[in-house]
């Protein structure tokens, strides 16, 4: 009989064994990668908009965007034919996108007012207060003089909300920030403060202002000229400021260029030292007035 020894191998023992190093790279390899997975997780899973009080994004905000961009720049002022008005669109709209609609700076709209410049001649620009629609009917008349919303940027937001959220890279068409909800620093007043502030600045000579003589304080300064624009005009450039406080035809008058409202406005456009001067119902303003009441008495010059 041949001389044999048998071994045996207990089950419970490993067959082979791994290297320290290596398990120590095989668990560094399993933390990184449940680290990757929860990052794509988070990433991907769907968020929830922010929900707020006020009006949601205008419908077809992109499309009234650049259309509006198209009649301007092609029809109303071809002068500017050669803006970019897809460019101007993804700048505007990185201003605010994937953005908490309550943390918009000021800085956020710089590149969208360095990309589009446009020069306003000297005496040509009308600011207003509570007289938006008789402003905007005498420059329709006067196509030569400038409100805000006669520049391209002021014509092609006029009247449009916006706002975007931080789950996504799209506008929200749900909800936005009301200027109930303590939420000052919001897309589409700090673009209006911004463009505002930009206005006033390039104006230059006599400027003019329309101010509301039918309401008990004509000039607000509460107001955007009131605490924006009338503080950027730049004495070096603006010599004078006229003030045309006009009356609804078919409302009483509250105020007039002798008012402590306006008075207040002359102190701080003197201590600016510029020119201030004011005049009660500005004639051609009136003629404008006068094409929807030709048989006011008022209106019988």
């Amino acid at each position: 009989m041949a001389n044999y020894e048998v071994v045996h191998v207990s089950e419970d023992r490993p067959c082979c064994r791994l290297s320290r190093t290596a398990q120590i790279c095989l668990g560094v390899g399993l933390v990184v990668l449940i680290v990757a997975v929860v990052i794509v997780v988070i990433v991907l899973w769907p968020r929830t908009p922010m929900v707020w009080k006020g009006k949601p994004t205008t419908k077809h905000f992109p499309e009234v965007f650049l259309g509006r961009c198209l009649v301007y720049t092609q029809l109303l002022r071809p002068e500017m034919s050669d803006q970019d008005c897809k460019k101007i669109w993804n700048t505007f709209k990185g201003a605010f996108v994937s953005k908490n609609p309550c943390n918009i700076t000021r800085e956020d709209y710089e590149p969208l007012v360095k990309l589009v410049t446009q020069t306003i001649p000297c005496n040509k620009s009308l600011f207003w207060s509570k007289s938006k629609h008789l402003a905007h009917q005498y420059t329709w008349i006067q196509e030569k003089i400038f409100t805000l919303e006669d520049t391209l940027l002021g014509y092609i937001a006029d009247d449009l909300r916006w706002c975007g959220d931080p789950s996504t890279s799209d506008l929200n068409y749900d909800s936005c920030p009301h200027w109930s909800e303590n939420c000052p620093n919001n897309p589409t007043t700090v673009f209006w403060k911004v463009i505002s502030q930009k206005f006033a600045e390039a104006a230059c000579g006599v400027v003019q202002v329309m101010l509301n003589g039918s309401l008990s304080e004509p000039f607000y300064k509460n107001s955007t000229f009131g605490s924006v624009e009338v503080f950027n005009l730049d004495p070096k450039k603006v010599h004078k400021l006229q003030a045309w406080v006009m009356h609804d035809i078919e409302a009483d008058s509250s105020n007039s260029c002798s008012g402590s409202s306006i008075n207040e406005l002359k102190l701080i456009v003197l201590q600016r030292n510029i020119t201030f001067a004011c005049q009660d119902n500005y004639r051609p303003v009136r003629f404008v007035q006068c094409v929807k009441n030709p048989e006011h008495p008022s209106c019988m010059f």
